[in-house]
């Protein structure tokens, strides 16, 4: 019997996939448990749109983040800190306080996860600093780490 999936089932398939399971399977666990539904022609067309749906969400999603990942990438990022006589700063400047000075300059909502620092910022000039927007897309954005006016 033809079945179409509505969760992932272990040893049997993913959401959203056609699989053919046998007849007393499918009837008297996956369709009771509402795990899956037979393949019928309305079922099918009804998968059909999901799939589509996902796919122009996805799309309109990564072209969004590109266009984000563009302005970002032209933006200068100012971030005041303390520091001694020579540059070098009290403490170190982490991946939270850049997702929250990133998130007042530019009104978006930046995880902390998605700041991504090679090493922790110490010393007082430029650097450069990966946010991840997306799973296919990252913007490399240049921070200016600057002496806090007391």
């Amino acid at each position: 019997m033809k079945v179409i999936l509505l969760e992932d089932v272990k040893g049997v398939g993913k959401k959203g996939q056609m699989i053919d399971a046998a007849d007393g399977h499918a009837r008297n666990f996956l369709i009771p448990k509402k795990l899956a539904v037979e393949a019928t022609a309305g079922h099918m067309h009804e998968l059909e749109d999901k799939k589509k749906a996902v796919l122009r969400r996805q799309t309109s999603e990564l072209e969004s983040a590109q266009a984000l990942a563009k302005t970002l990438s032209a933006a200068t990022l100012k971030v005041p800190v303390k520091c001694g006589e020579k540059g070098k700063l009290f403490g170190s400047v982490t991946n939270k306080e850049l997702a929250a000075v990133l998130s007042k300059q530019t009104g978006l909502e930046i995880d902390k996860k998605k700041v991504i620092l090679e090493e922790p910022i110490k010393t007082i000039g430029e650097k450069q600093i990966t946010v991840k927007l997306h799973s296919q897309v990252s913007a490399r954005i240049t921070v200016e780490i600057v002496r806090a006016e007391d």
